[in-house]
């Protein structure tokens, strides 16, 4: 199915993790620090990452930073610590997903299988070849580009699929479990704060367009052209 390297100081962790994805069909490679793991994606490719953050040498969150600079291997941070400050951190270096341990091993490949599902290009509707444009703000869909006013605006991975998806289904109450079900691939399991970190770094992104996201108390969110 795909190749993942597992990255974590701990040995129980990391034959835990390959238990689970051998079982799913992925070859692994293990990696003990970031350095260690810098190093090999220097040299191989993956299909996906899994990054825990509190390591010796190198924590994984200067090791995201640095394979970002050569690769754009989705990764999957594991952290112990569940604050939103590390959570934002791990997004804003371009992270996919933030699994906080103790964690569910099937539910850790849920996401895994997602995250792969979507970065392999499974993650746009079938009519999405075109080009949304709104004043000086313009979505090429097929292209995975979104500018203001004619200049790029880097997004990072999860940011890019969210508001693609929002952008489409513009006008429409989206609630959170959509959200996450339709943008992360599986099912809702309650951490609504992924979700609303993923928003608030998405309205940093898009500047002055950010009240184009639209808060519904309750519900979730909608994309509107005001």
């Amino acid at each position: 199915m795909g190749r993942i390297l597992v990255v974590d100081d701990e040995f129980r962790i990391r034959q835990i993790i390959r238990k689970y994805a051998e079982f799913e069909g992925y070859t692994v490679k293990e990696a003990v620090d970031g350095m260690q793991a810098i190093e090999i994606c220097r040299k191989e490719e993956f299909d996906l990452i899994i990054m825990d953050v509190m390591m010796p040498e190198l924590d994984g969150f200067s090791a995201c930073r640095e394979i970002r600079k050569f690769r754009q291997t989705p990764i999957i941070m594991l952290s112990a610590r569940g604050e939103e400050y590390d959570k934002i951190h791990g997004f804003e270096l371009g992270s996919d997903d933030y699994v906080v341990k103790p964690f569910s091993p099937k539910e850790l490949m849920m996401r895994v299988n997602a995250v792969i599902k979507r970065s392999s290009g499974g993650n746009l509707p079938e009519n999405a070849k075109d080009i949304f444009t709104y004043k000086g703000l313009s979505v090429d869909f097929s292209a995975r580009i979104v500018t203001i006013d004619g200049e790029r605006i880097d997004m990072t991975p999860k940011e890019y699929e969210l508001f693609f998806y929002m952008v489409k289904n513009k006008g429409l109450a989206l609630t959170r479990e959509k959200l996450i079900s339709e943008v992360w691939g599986y099912d809702f399991f309650g951490d609504e704060r992924t979700l609303d970190t993923h928003i608030k770094l998405l309205r940093k992104s898009i500047g002055e367009y950010s009240k184009c996201i639209v808060t519904l108390r309750g519900v979730g969110y909608r994309f509107e052209t005001l």
